[in-house]
């Protein structure tokens, strides 16, 4: 029984270890003092995590669930205080997780060390000061990485049954979308609903809602029916400070019968490691691009 507490108690201790250096570093990482998402927050500060609590929980059986419920407590909270999707929650959690046993690595090989120390407090003391020093310098490395945001282009496109000029109306102005929902729509990935256009030509105001938040855009390429340009002027969505909408743009050409009709949108991230979050958000905004097509596509058809 008493080995069951003193687990627990590790457990319980290293977890709210972790949970503190994950929610503060969040926090101090995307404020205004430094707006970014990169790998400090995504691997200095899980690895200087795991650190601490491979240090504080001294039971080596209970560093794993540790880690999990640290990384489970914070990404709860942030999604709960509206901070992070779930969507952007559940992509985080595998990175997360995999600095933090990093971090617990060499949380036993530093445990080691204060094993054989004369005064092991002072030299507990000192390494537990590794956490934070390490993910302040990470974030000094890194500034540089984010004096200009990362840029994708993304196109994807689709075969309508039905002429340019009556694509091009279904593009202008959305009443409804019936296609069905990619996977990611399950799972935090905002919705698109409908868009309404005000006005004609180069200036005219075009806003789409999602289920969570809209975006404003500008026409600024009127060529109907084979072009259509938007520039993005503000995103009201929650929990996507790290992406912004740039520009967008319709193509229309006609193709025999039927008309291929391309969606090219640019956005900006400030999120990295690009290696590991670019697949997620080239992935993303193709899946709202095969749904709106999708459903234009299936309105023609009938």
């Amino acid at each position: 029984m008493t080995d069951w507490k003193n687990s627990l108690i590790a457990t319980a201790v290293g977890g709210l270890s972790g949970t503190a250096i994950g929610l503060v570093a969040f926090f101090l990482l995307t404020s205004r003092y430094y707006p970014n998402m990169g790998g400090t927050l995504f691997l200095a500060a899980p690895v200087a995590a795991g650190f601490s609590i491979a240090l504080v929980s001294r039971k080596g059986h209970s560093w794993v669930a540790a880690v999990l419920l640290s990384v489970i407590c914070s990404l709860i909270l942030l999604v709960a205080l509206g901070k992070e999707g779930t969507l952007c929650a559940i992509l985080a959690f595998p990175i997360v997780v995999a600095g933090m046993l990093i971090g617990i690595g060499i949380g036993v090989l530093a445990g080691k060390l204060v094993n054989r120390a004369r005064n092991q407090n002072i030299t507990m003391g000192v390494l537990l000061l590794f956490a934070p020093a390490s993910i302040f310098a990470s974030a000094q490395i890194e500034r540089p990485l984010f004096q200009q945001p990362r840029i994708e282009v993304v196109q994807t496109s689709v075969k309508v049954n039905d002429s340019p000029d009556r694509v091009w109306h279904r593009i202008l102005s959305v009443d409804n979308v019936q296609a069905s929902k990619p996977l990611l729509m399950y799972i935090g990935l905002p919705i698109p609903e409908r868009c309404t256009m005000q006005g004609e030509g180069v200036g005219a105001k075009r806003t789409c809602y999602f289920n969570a938040g809209y975006i404003e855009e500008t026409v600024t390429a009127w060529n109907p029916p084979y072009r259509l340009g938007l520039s993005i002027d503000r995103t009201h969505m929650p929990g996507r400070h790290w992406l912004s909408f740039e520009r967008a743009e319709y193509q229309l050409q006609a193709d025999g019968a039927v008309t291929l009709l391309m969606r090219t949108t640019t956005v900006s991230s400030r999120l990295h490691p690009s290696w590991y979050w670019r697949p997620f958000e080239r992935f993303g905004v193709e899946s709202e691009h095969n749904y709106i097509l999708r459903d234009i596509a299936l309105k023609a058809a009938r």
